[in-house]
């Protein structure tokens, strides 16, 4: 008997999968997987719901701390792509990796997903599953699939989603980030309407503060509580969303080469990044920083790949764990406007001495400010013969 994991939302794709994958592909087992990487509870509800009637095995993986965790050694790395923090990328090899153990452990002979052709995902599942000895089938991809051929599929099969209708918006939520897209969301010229935001509220005139703390890079408390991964982002969505922190609308670059516009909501990322990055600057030579900038932005297109297995993240995360050593401290944040500001931070491996900064001492410990007269004389020097001639 040939059986089939499929990555399983019950939602319209996932479900015109299920028959699909029984009649065009000839498994006699579809087996639903069902990954928590932070969704909401009604989603859940939902796919038990559909699977039940479509008389399907479903299976429910919780892996919220293990994306918790790679969110926040996201946040180590900087981890931001054409300026927005990484959501839906560091969550897709968490899930597939989940459905591939599954898969395994039912002697399933493949895995599938209901992903299109023209997105990312395809390749973030794919590239976790081909290390496999699985096969890998994609029905919406291969079967050349729209949206309006699904709806039709399912009310011809009587499915259950509501003749597909999914609502006006296409939605990604997990714990790190809620994305929104489709719809009129397509046209670039097209203001969003407010509500498409859940996670956020509208910036308003309040202020309030919060203490970060970091060990070794990773946040850890917040105004002295001590949390878990999973409950310290959870907390941080709540706290920096009711001041409209972490919305983005962009137009992004996918992998295959296709522009599309996306609109964000990642209220903790955008926290913890920006708290992060005040307390590297603190804390890291010049030299440190700048390299790092580099590293960073590596890091950050493999995880948008979905390739965080890479061996050159391995390399990379050398460097960046290195550095998070003295990445030690507290950062305080202003939430205003829909900003998180970082206001203020100390750790005890500041890089810093008020003393030698300050402009009421005269000198920079042993060293006189008329020390700096010859540097002053040198610098530029090559400049200026090149401009001579």
């Amino acid at each position: 008997m040939k059986s089939v994991a499929l990555a399983f939302s019950g939602g319209l794709d996932t479900t015109v999968c299920v028959p699909l994958l029984e009649e065009e592909y000839d498994y006699d087992e579809v087996i639903g997987v069902t990954v928590d990487v932070g969704q909401p509870e009604e989603e859940f509800a939902e796919a038990e719901e559909t699977a039940e009637a479509l008389n399907l095995e479903h299976y429910v993986v919780d892996a919220k701390d293990a994306f918790a965790e790679q969110c926040l050694d996201a946040v180590k790395a900087n981890a931001t792509y054409q300026g927005y923090p990484l959501g839906t990328a560091l969550a897709r090899p968490v899930i597939a990796e989940a459905i591939l153990d599954v898969a395994k452990q039912n002697d399933c002979d493949a895995v599938a997903h209901g992903c299109t052709g023209k997105g990312n995902d395809q390749l973030r599942f794919e590239a976790v599953w081909r290390a496999s000895d699985l096969e890998v089938i994609a029905p919406v991809r291969e079967l050349g699939l729209t949206r309006k051929w699904e709806m039709e599929y399912a009310d011809d099969h009587d499915l259950p989603v509501e003749g597909g209708n999914e609502g006006v918006w296409s939605i990604d939520t997990n714990l790190w980030s809620r994305s929104v897209e489709g719809g009129n969301l397509e046209d670039p010229g097209y203001v969003p309407p407010e509500d498409i935001y859940e996670w956020t509220t509208k910036p308003g005139a309040e202020t309030e503060l919060a203490e970060i703390e970091f060990e070794n890079g990773k946040p850890v408390a917040i105004d002295g509580e001590s949390y878990d991964s999973v409950e310290l982002i959870e907390y941080l969505n709540e706290l920096a969303g009711k001041h409209g922190v972490g919305r983005t609308d962009l137009m992004e670059d996918r992998m295959l080469g296709l522009k599309v516009r996306e609109n964000y909501e990642h209220p903790a990322a955008t926290t913890l990044l920006n708290a992060h990055q005040a307390l590297e600057g603190l804390v890291l030579t010049k030299e440190e920083r700048s390299s790092k900038t580099g590293i960073d932005q590596q890091w950050a297109e493999k995880a948008y790949e979905g390739l965080l297995s890479a061996p050159l993240v391995d390399a990379l995360d050398g460097f960046i764990d290195t550095t998070q050593e003295k990445v030690t401290g507290t950062v305080t944040v202003k939430f205003e406007g829909g900003q998180a500001r970082p206001v203020a931070r100390e750790s005890e491996y500041a890089v810093y001495s008020e003393d030698a900064a300050s402009f009421n001492t005269e000198t920079v410990g042993k060293i006189e400010q008329a020390d700096a007269t010859g540097v002053a004389k040198y610098h530029g020097y090559q400049s200026r013969l090149a401009n001579n001639e």
